[in-house]
């Protein structure tokens, strides 16, 4: 037979135990619920970091621009850059032929920078060109610094 010390003891460790969980399991569960709050309000700011990010680039964008001939001119970075390879030029042949470096041409075809209203201007101009003729064009730029 079991000494009543042991037995008591035990029924008292269970009984301890019992009270515990129990206070437990209501900050266990209050815990969790906080955590899932803060993991939405976290969704929540990266979404509206997003959404200030994309409204902020919108704004930095350049605004409607003049038109060279007929309605308004839009720049596109994809345009630029497919135009460039359709001449087969590089970023800087291309650069000198619309008045800018070859380092702003390749910012402007990643989409890190914008052109000037200015620039987007020489560009549309530079969009009607062919291969022939913007080769004739760098050769013309190149021939009178030779000649002084």
């Amino acid at each position: 037979m079991a000494n009543i010390g042991t037995l008591l003891k035990s029924e008292i460790t269970r009984l301890a135990r019992k009270e515990v969980k129990a206070q437990t399991d209501a900050l266990r569960k209050s815990g969790a619920s906080y955590r899932r709050d803060i993991a939405a309000l976290k969704r929540q700011v990266t979404d509206l970091q997003r959404q200030l990010a994309t409204a902020v680039w919108g704004t930095k964008r350049a605004a409607p621009l003049e038109s060279t001939e007929s309605g308004r001119v839009r720049f596109s970075a994809k345009g630029l850059k497919s135009h460039r390879a359709k001449l087969g030029l590089s970023a800087n042949d291309y650069g000198r032929l619309a008045g800018v470096s070859g380092q702003s041409v390749y910012g402007w075809e990643t989409g890190k920078t914008i052109p000037r209203q200015s620039q987007v201007a020489a560009l549309a101009v530079l969009r009607g060109l062919g291969k022939r003729d913007a080769i004739a064009r760098l050769e013309q730029q190149a021939s009178p610094k030779k000649r002084g």
